[in-house]
């Protein structure tokens, strides 16, 4: 948090700002604006002079009264690679971010993403931020460089499907400018104006709208939240070896394949003394050159099985974890941030108070007690202006809390597509294991050419007599 965003805030002057805003009228949708190459950057920062407008549903306005399907429908922003640009000295990886609902598309590169959420945490500190993936500085490899892409991919999305966040002018910038100079525009956006509590109107009333257990209430929440994320963690972790084994499957497959082929594919001469049994190698080898091309297909079966699981299952696993994760961030923010404050603020007011009367017992000048009066006055206010925040960041945390359980459905979406592609997969493996089945038909014969596939060995391990 800001210097700006702790300054003592008279409530009265929050007041006059609500008042004057609910006179202003709304801004029109983000759908119904022009296509990015059309928006004028200075258009879009004039837009960050106006408060920030909070959706509130009729009735209380600490209830959120958004679905999961609403929230997904919000926005859908593809994050993806494209050729690095090498300088002098050093590669900088750069992304094209694409947005369905601004129809955008931008070059950025991961330090825009960095300005981007702290202006985001500038402007809204008592709501989930997304983290961001670590900066790796020297030695990024291939499977690091996919890893944020894709991380970096889930930060946006959750940020572009957020009630607040998506009416906000710095995610409107960040996804439509095209400047060269977006850190610059994404910091004047958000310094122009206060963080939310000085703009929303219910700000200054947050505690009249607070159940009178919110402490408890608190408590109970973050515990709930804290045990989901460890069970979804254990759930991604097994996820990801269910696809990993699927994808190892798939070269295992291919391996096996060509072996079988090269056997099928040999050219040395056939010994002398093995000139009984020559017909049989030559079935055998006739059997075997071919199958690379039918384990090559068993491969691509497994490997997208695998590829879809990582796409389907890993991935919304990944971007609940993350969500949760920022939630515990928030829960951390609100202790160390403005409680913390709030404590240190009272402690320093007690002192004040302490000097007021030692001041008084001495008799000292009148000018000095009347400037430690003036502190003490001033630190009331600021007092004051620490509870409201308190109270306000309680309100918010209300708010996220109902986000995390509206994003809980999206369970049965991840169960969904983890079922479906078991089924598909084993349904498509075990078409071409059938059709492998005949091709080998000639190692099966018998004495009269009738299948004869071999039987398993008896449990003792001795033949029969």
């Amino acid at each position: 948090m800001t210097g700006r965003a702790m300054d003592p805030l008279p409530a009265a002057a929050v007041g006059a700002a609500a008042e004057a805003e609910a006179d202003e009228e709304e801004d029109p949708p983000a759908a119904d604006q022009p296509t990015p190459q059309a928006i004028e950057p200075q258009a879009i920062v004039q837009q960050a002079t106006a408060p920030s407008r909070m959706q509130m549903p009729q009735g209380n306005p600490l209830l959120l009264s958004h679905t999961l399907q609403e929230l997904l429908a919000r926005d859908t922003v593809q994050v993806e690679l494209i050729p690095e640009k090498k300088g002098l000295f050093l590669k900088h990886v750069e992304y094209e971010v694409s947005s369905q609902r601004f129809k955008s598309s931008v070059y950025r590169r991961y330090n825009d993403f960095v300005v981007f959420q702290e202006m985001l945490l500038h402007k809204f500190p008592y709501r989930m931020v997304p983290a961001l993936p670590p900066k790796r500085m020297l030695g990024a490899d291939r499977e690091f460089i996919e890893a944020r892409r894709r991380a970096l991919k889930r930060f946006v999305n959750l940020v572009a499907r957020h009630p607040l966040f998506s009416e906000d002018v710095v995610l409107k910038l960040f996804l439509s400018f095209s400047g060269s100079d977006v850190q610059n525009k994404l910091k004047e956006s958000a310094q122009c104006v206060g963080d939310e509590f000085m703009n929303c109107k219910l700000a200054t009333r947050a505690k009249d709208f607070l159940p009178a257990d919110i402490q408890a209430q608190f408590a109970i929440s973050r515990e709930l939240i804290r045990n989901i994320y460890n069970s979804f963690h254990k759930l991604r972790d097994r996820a990801e070896r269910i696809a990993s084994r699927a994808i190892d499957n798939a070269a295992d497959l291919l391996i096996f394949g060509k072996e079988l082929s090269a056997i099928g594919s040999d050219t040395t001469p056939l010994p002398s003394w093995a000139a009984l049994n020559s017909s049989t190698w030559g079935s055998l080898k006739q059997a075997l050159k071919g199958l690379s091309v039918e384990f090559a297909l068993l491969a691509d079966k497994a490997a997208q099985q695998g590829k879809q699981e990582e796409n389907d299952v890993v991935e919304k696993l990944n971007l609940f974890l993350d969500l949760l994760q920022s939630y515990k961030d928030l829960c951390e923010r609100h202790e160390k941030g403005v409680l913390h404050k709030h404590q240190r603020a009272l402690h320093k007011y007690s002192l004040m108070k302490r000097q007021m009367m030692s001041a008084a017992a001495q008799n000292r000048e009148p000018e000095s007690v009347e400037q430690l009066e003036s502190r003490i006055v001033e630190q009331e206010n600021a007092i004051q202006t620490m509870e409201l925040r308190n109270y306000f960041s309680l309100y918010c945390l209300h708010q996220e809390t109902q986000l995390i359980h509206v994003y809980l459905p999206l369970t049965s979406h991840i169960l969904r597509a983890f079922v479906n592609s078991q089924i598909q997969g084993h349904k498509e493996m075990s078409k071409v294991w059938n059709d492998l089945r005949p091709k080998l038909s000639c190692l099966f014969a018998g004495p009269h050419s009738a299948l004869t596939p071999p039987c398993s060995p008896p449990e003792d391990g001795l033949c029969p007599h």
